[in-house]
């Protein structure tokens, strides 16, 4: 992934949304990472990709309630804060 500056993103702009129609270009700012600039297209195919995984365990979680296959509620939330349903 190409690296710019916010300075140099500023000034190359033009130049920059060229490039970025190849592949994403990182924004640092003070040395330090600030953002990244994707195209549209890589934008529109991220956000497919959650919409499909959010319809999938939306999915998931109606064929549970069909099955009666529920959860307890504490048990739930601590196995969310642990990580298992990432």
């Amino acid at each position: 992934m190409e690296t710019l500056s916010a300075n140099d993103a500023k000034t190359k702009f033009g130049d920059m949304l060229m490039k970025v129609q190849r592949t994403p270009i990182q924004i640092n700012k003070n040395g330090k990472p600030v953002a990244v600039v994707i195209s549209m297209d890589e934008y529109q195919s991220t956000e497919a990709l959650k919409l499909r995984l959010l319809q999938s365990r939306a999915a998931k979680a109606v064929e549970d309630i069909n099955k009666d296959d529920l959860t307890d509620g504490e048990q739930f939330f601590n196995e969310l804060e642990s990580g298992q349903h990432d």
